[in-house]
């Protein structure tokens, strides 16, 4: 299917749209854990057991995303997945005790990785449309919504409101925000004779590396969503307010490094970029782990979200320009690193179970590190881009050398 140019930017504008949806429904829920926590009355370890469940979730569905649009179109698909995502940002405040939770954080995992395998497909296919790099702003706008849901969780957890009704509400807007978005995603659709995906594929060999990269950076990435705000509460005795406003610096430096993310991986190579960014982020979990007050802290959470930010865009761009087969090793890419955001949450506590949080972030921190010695692998060949989306289309501005 063709579309114009003026098609195409506003399916650009759709799809951030949705990033941004997805990345509320993650704040809305991150800033709340500790009051999951103490609703459900489970432990730190407990905890960390009940959030092993979403990674559990989406391991067993995201292979089903390509499937699912490939019967029903994706602009049909990400409505729909969405729409489940959003409203099972409801489920986990529910749980009134560690089976519930496990079983409702099973349901947010598995619509959480189903809906994020959607976007980003249509997000990469923008991308080679446009000829030009768009997804660090993408995944900017997902931390832009992270960064609004975690405020108004922030604000929620200060004025004390019960998070049953803080995620109802929130779940209403964003269902409804997110189905008004996907009306202008591009509409593609299956050839008649396309065989349709596998439910399981192994990452190729090519995308291994990248995925490893990757995966250390959405490790940072998950532990930090997730336990910053207990980082606080429990290791430095802060005020629930203030731990939650760990959590929204953390997003704060995300957004704002992914939206100006392009504009810097042109002026400075991909490699340089991820280098400097391995170095903040280090930084930033010395000062979260040497912490001797509250502030110290934020800001390392702050410089963690500072350094990671831009890692992951980069690995689908190095993903989808690497192999012979670059949807293949885009789906592996994905499901490396996001499964390693749902699994870090839960080794996190598991970690801290057996030692302490302190302990948990040393982990996180030396696994940033490992992003300035392997950053070279996201060294990859100019952008392969489709055709121009028309033969109208010829305006359209290629990747910048």
């Amino acid at each position: 299917m063709t579309y114009d140019r003026s098609e195409v930017r506003r399916a650009r504008y759709a799809v951030a749209t949705v990033f941004a949806v997805h990345g509320a429904v993650t704040g809305s829920f991150a800033t709340r854990v500790p009051w999951i926590q103490e609703h459900a009355g489970v432990s730190a370890g407990q905890l960390g057991l009940a959030l092993a469940f979403p990674a559990l979730g989406a391991s067993l569905a995201m292979p089903l995303a390509g499937r699912i649009s490939h019967r029903f179109g994706a602009r049909t698909a990400l409505r729909g997945l969405l729409a489940l995502w959003t409203l099972a940002l409801t489920l986990p405040s529910l749980a009134p005790n560690l089976l519930t939770l496990c079983a409702a954080l099973f349901v947010y995992g598995a619509t959480a990785g189903m809906s994020d395998v959607a976007m980003n497909a249509l997000g990469v296919e923008v991308e080679n449309r446009l000829q030009k790099s768009i997804m660090s702003g993408l995944h900017g706008m997902w931390s832009v919504g992270a960064l609004t849901g975690s405020a108004a969780g922030t604000l929620a957890a200060h004025l004390g409101a019960d998070a049953r009704l803080h995620h109802l509400l929130a779940a209403a807007v964003l269902t409804v925000a997110g189905f008004a978005a996907c009306r202008w995603v591009l509409d593609l659709r299956a050839a008649q004779d396309e065989e349709a995906p596998p439910r399981f594929a192994l990452p190729p060999k090519s995308a291994l590396l990248i995925g490893a990269v990757g995966f250390c950076a959405v490790f940072a990435e998950g532990a930090s969503l997730d336990w910053s705000a207990v980082y606080l509460r429990d290791v430095l005795d802060t005020s629930a307010g203030a731990a939650a406003a760990s959590t929204t610096g953390f997003t704060l430096t995300m957004a704002l490094a992914r939206i100006a993310g392009d504009a810097v991986i042109d002026r400075f190579g991909a490699v340089r970029t991820v280098r400097v960014s391995g170095v903040l982020a280090t930084l930033g979990g010395v000062l979260v782990v040497a912490a001797g007050n509250p502030v110290v802290a934020m800001c390392g959470f702050a410089l963690l979200g500072l350094g990671i930010a831009v890692v992951v865009p980069l690995a689908f761009a190095a993903a989808g320009r690497s192999g012979p087969n670059p949807s293949q090793a885009i789906a592996g890419v994905a499901t490396i690193t996001y499964t390693s955001g749902l699994v870090a949450p839960s080794a996190i506590g598991t970690l801290a179970q057996a030692t302490s949080l302190v302990v948990s972030f040393t982990l996180v921190t030396v696994l940033a590190s490992a992003l300035v010695a392997f950053a070279g692998v996201l060294r990859t060949g100019p952008r392969k881009g489709k055709a121009a989306v028309s033969p109208t289309d010829a305006a359209v501005p290629g990747p910048r050398p």
